[in-house]
């Protein structure tokens, strides 16, 4: 089992920033491919981003590319997930999950774990 728990999250006005973090706990960090997404009201989960196991590949969302940039320590098993010029059509719930898989890792089913959520709130 892999438990991971999302914080970063809250309410920022249209152009700013926020990080979240995601810690893992439980078995080896670093035998899983991390990714980001996020669900908004009446929206299915959407894929946001993901990183390999090393940190040397990642793969994003036309939605997000350019403005958000996930990375990962290993020696702290923490992913982040840094989003710049954010929007108002970024609201949603975020989450972090865990996959046994090689990237891209695109689809929720191909997640083994996955955290709570935090909530991400932009103003316009």
């Amino acid at each position: 089992q892999v438990q991971l728990v999302e914080s970063g999250g809250g309410l920022v006005q249209a152009g700013g920033s926020l990080r979240l973090s995601c810690a893992a706990s439980g078995r080896t960090f670093s035998n899983y491919a991390m990714g980001w997404f996020r669900q908004a009201p009446g929206k299915e989960r959407e894929f946001v981003a993901d990183i390999s196991r090393s940190g040397g590949s990642t793969f994003y969302a036309d939605s997000v590319k350019g403005r958000f940039t996930i990375s990962r320590d290993n020696a702290k098993n923490t992913v982040y997930l840094q989003m710049n010029s954010l929007k108002p059509e970024d609201t949603a719930v975020y989450y972090c999950a865990a996959a046994n898989r090689i990237l891209p890792v695109i689809t929720v089913s191909d997640y083994n774990y996955w955290g709570q959520g935090t909530q991400v709130t932009v103003s316009s």
